[in-house]
């Protein structure tokens, strides 16, 4: 979820559509961890019809330029290590 806020604010149906395979129930579950943890912001915009979008906020910015980038280099420098071990794991019925 918080990839997909990199690219800046969303609405929720924007967001949703964005992560994909998501139900609502988990959708709101996240949104609400996230806010509680100060990784995501929400906005209200009155107006006809009101209107609600999430951000990153500073936090939830630099967990994903810091470690989640991070991550993301490493699994795709180690990635087929990984599929070849769980392959070999599976194949000896470990």
């Amino acid at each position: 979820m918080l990839a997909a806020l990199r690219v800046g604010p969303r609405r929720r149906r924007r967001l949703r559509a964005a992560i994909g395979g998501i139900s609502d129930k988990v959708l709101t579950d996240c949104l609400h961890r996230l806010l509680a943890s100060g990784l995501i912001e929400r906005h209200a915009h009155a107006g006809a019809p009101p209107r609600v979008d999430y951000a990153l906020t500073g936090s939830g910015q630099s967990l994903i330029d810091g470690p989640m980038t991070a991550l993301g280099r490493w699994a795709v420098e180690h990635g087929d290590e990984l599929l070849e071990a769980q392959e070999s794991s599976s194949a000896k019925g470990l």
